[in-house]
């Protein structure tokens, strides 16, 4: 049970005290908290290892903070085998933003979850929507059939290839369709973008919907912006 005033201290945006109810949800995730704010969106990031996941996230908050809203990300790491604790390279990979009281970043173990979520995310990402955050990034561990929770959970998915993964998409074309609402290929300055781009493109279409294909560096912000508006717009839709 998590006492009112301290409750009403992560409303206040007290971020020492919005990090010890999280800790508290990661070891019971039965913990009582308030119901998710339907008003704050969040959106998910999945995609495989390697594409630059974590790069794309940090290169968004920049932007977001630059626009002037807060934001928070829940990272989920993959787990030791041995230990069951997250690796937490992403917390590494956004260390441009650890003295930002606008920014809170989260690290959380998978704990050998299959859907690509923790037992305890859901639950923190219901209490970073009643933090004071004008949106709420959710990173998944990777992407594939087994791996769709994050769409049950986000308001809008993103799925982030990078040249090198055009097979994949083709392998993955199910599970693909099913999860996200945008793409994004970043480290689109390499070699074989094009096959990426190809691929995307066959899939981005359907008879019910069309979605947008956003080429993205995150390394030096380029098309990020566009990818900032594109989730805007489909939140709006």
């Amino acid at each position: 049970m998590i006492a009112p005033e301290i409750l009403d201290a992560v409303r206040a945006g007290d971020r020492r005290a919005l990090a010890r109810v999280i800790t508290a949800i990661e070891e019971d995730p039965s913990t009582t908290i308030p119901e998710r704010d339907p008003a704050v969106p969040i959106v998910g990031i999945t995609g495989p290892p390697g594409v630059g996941k974590s790069s794309l996230v940090s290169s968004l908050l920049t932007l977001i903070r630059k626009r002037g809203s807060q934001a928070a990300v829940v990272a989920v790491d993959p787990s030791s085998p041995i230990t069951g604790g997250a690796l937490l390279g992403d917390r590494i990979r956004m260390q441009d933003h650890v003295d930002d009281p606008g920014v809170f970043v989260r690290s959380m173990a998978s704990r050998g979850h299959l859907g690509g979520l923790s037992a305890a995310t859901v639950r923190t990402v219901d209490l970073l929507t009643n933090a004071g955050f004008d949106m709420v990034l959710v990173e998944t561990v990777g992407v594939g059939q087994s791996e769709v929770e994050v769409m049950h959970l986000a308001d809008v998915v993103v799925l982030v290839v990078a040249p090198g993964f055009g097979d994949q998409i083709q392998a993955d074309k199910a599970g693909i369709v099913e999860i996200a609402d945008v793409f994004a290929i970043n480290k689109a300055d390499r070699d074989g973008v094009e096959m990426v781009r190809r691929a995307l493109h066959e899939i981005a279409s359907t008879p019910s919907r069309t979605r947008a294909v956003v080429e993205t560096v995150a390394t030096s912000g380029s098309g990020v912006e566009d990818l900032l508006d594109t989730l805007e717009t489909e939140l709006e839709s």
